[in-house]
């Protein structure tokens, strides 16, 4: 019998550990020298979410919160592990990196509540933060209602929900009493806080490094605090989501030796094959519980059929960066739409020119309409030239390569000359019929005006949700249905991949420049070109549309 019970709690302990070691690819023990798990305390944390919390709202309403077992990884890693000397607890910081719809926020309050009564900390400072206020309020919410509904839990805290604060009752207090509060990005106002434990939800939305920082340094003082950082995927762009991404994945693959920091990272790759089921049970540890097939399913072919909601899904459902928040225009589709253009000497096109600032590029991009055949583009940029070597160098966008190559234009200097620009303009009506060119008014109109003494029609194109949503929806079809060739163009590919739309709440859109990772000029230009074609087609005369009619 003694054996047999031996052997029980012997064969417990080698699940537990297993399951410490779920966390995708990484392994806690590699490297823990100074460290031992302690498993009758990890056990308790874990024992904690079922046997004191419940689950406070959707279909699980009421039930006893039982973690899975990527969820008890997490816990009892946070919580178990000991340094072998002193007993403080190894883990300061911990990364969780997993998609939407996995039960995030809920394990967010379970383990603020663990901190906040199991931890007998003295004047435990705890805080639930987030870019906005209602962001740190959901999860705050969450953590209230689980106390709400355990009388054991609720006995020994006071709750101000309009505060967004939780208190520890002062007869269970020696000195300050302890606290749950939420708060927001705003970092001039955190200065101050000795913090025992924070977390940072959804750090993908962070605008900056503030409030991190802040937070982080304001543990100094305590023995063993916590930075819980919770997030989906950030799409690709330097962010302190990223960087934490970065340090955590070297943690995980043993790059960086870091034991104090907790790497738990689901996510997808750009190898993976996105459409596929294995790929949504790869990134989403809650598949199939919280997440169930026929969502995905739903998700993945809304994407396959919204190129505008492809990025969507690939960050948010499987963690994988993408090259925008919103990506319009799919790459893939682009690239099988391309293809080298025939000799357009003579023929007849419309052209849109879009001016940046002075010190930025400028784009005058030539559509050349077809009644049978495809449509063919023909882009032209300049961008002076301090400016190019600047980015190529601190931006790593390869404006010197492509202006050797011929794809870009550089002028002198460190201003956009203008003149240089109306030239190549006239010289460009020797080749081509340019029938007339569209310009946004902003920035344009001094060029415009000499241009048009040239003697080419300028028609002003305004860049309102009206106007450019016809034109943008027909790029999109004539991308999808391959008709358009833009002449393998690398300059005008780079900018198709940056655009970002904005969509109204009737589905209208049109390119967003200001959330656009990147110069979007070109397709700019490149839409008010269609935009005065789809207009030229409308205006056609009605006898060659139906024909006379005698009466």
């Amino acid at each position: 019998m003694g054996r047999a019970r031996g052997s029980s709690r012997s064969s417990d302990s080698s699940r537990l550990a297993g399951v410490m070691k779920i966390l995708p690819s990484y392994d806690p023990w590699r490297g823990a020298v100074d460290y031992v798990f302690d498993e009758p305390t990890a056990r308790r944390a874990i024992s904690f979410f079922s046997d004191m919390l419940t689950h406070v709202e959707g279909r699980w309403a009421g039930n006893p919160f039982k973690p899975e077992s990527w969820q008890q990884a997490i816990i009892g890693n946070l919580f178990g592990w000991r340094h072998k000397r002193t007993g403080v607890r190894r883990y300061r910081e911990a990364f969780v990196y997993v998609p939407r719809k996995n039960g995030k926020t809920n394990l967010i309050g379970g383990t603020i509540n663990y901190i906040f009564h199991c931890d007998n900390e003295p004047g435990a400072q705890i805080y639930l933060a987030a870019a906005e206020r209602d962001q740190a309020s959901l999860c705050f919410n969450i953590a209230a209602q689980m106390n709400y509904a355990n009388s054991e839990l609720l006995n020994r805290c006071d709750i101000y929900p309009g505060r967004k604060q939780i208190v520890m009752k002062s007869h269970l207090c020696s000195g300050k009493q302890s606290e749950i509060k939420a708060i927001s990005a705003d970092a001039n106002t955190k200065h101050g806080f000795n913090i025992h434990a924070a977390v940072i939800d959804e750090l993908h939305a962070q605008p900056n490094r503030d409030l991190v920082d802040v937070l982080q340094t304001g543990t100094v003082s305590r023995v063993q605090p916590i930075i819980f950082h919770v997030t989906t995927a950030d799409f690709d762009r330097p962010s302190i989501c990223n960087e934490k991404h970065d340090y955590a994945c070297k943690v995980r693959d043993g790059i960086i030796d870091d034991p104090s920091f907790l790497p738990a990272i689901w996510e997808a790759t750009i190898n993976d094959d996105w459409k596929h089921p294995d790929t949504w049970r790869k990134a989403n540890p809650n598949f199939d519980v919280s997440i169930p097939f026929e969502y995905m399913q739903r998700e993945c072919q809304k994407a396959q059929d919204s190129p505008a909601y492809e990025n969507t899904f690939k960050r948010l459902h499987l963690n994988i960066k993408t090259q925008q928040d919103v990506r319009w225009l799919s790459m893939d589709r682009w690239d099988k739409s391309d293809a080298e253009l025939p000799v357009l000497d003579g023929k007849p096109c419309i052209a849109g020119l879009d001016l940046a600032s002075t010190s930025d590029l400028s784009a005058l991009v030539l559509f050349f309409p077809s009644d049978s055949g495809p449509h063919y583009v023909v882009p032209h940029f300049w961008l002076p030239m301090d400016t190019a070597t600047k980015r190529d160098r601190e931006d790593r966008v390869p404006y010197l390569q492509w202006i050797n190559q011929g794809f870009l234009r550089k002028t002198d200097g460190n201003v956009t000359d203008y003149d240089i620009i109306r030239r190549d303009v006239n010289e460009l009506r020797k080749k081509y019929n340019i029938k007339e060119i569209a310009f946004d008014p902003w920035n344009a109109t001094q060029l415009a005006n000499q241009l048009s003494q040239d003697g080419f029609e300028l028609v002003k194109y305004g860049q309102s949700m009206a106007n450019m949503n016809e034109p943008s929806k027909r790029l999109e079809k004539l991308i999808g249905a391959q008709s358009i060739a833009f002449g393998r163009n690398p300059v005008l590919r780079w900018m198709a991949s940056n655009v970002t739309v904005m969509q109204s709440s009737d589905g209208h859109i049109r390119p967003d420049k200001k959330k656009s990772t990147e110069k979007i000029d070109g397709i700019v230009a490149l839409i008010m070109a269609i935009g005065r074609w789809i207009v030229s087609q409308d205006t056609t005369s009605v006898y060659q549309k139906r024909g006379i009619i005698t009466l």
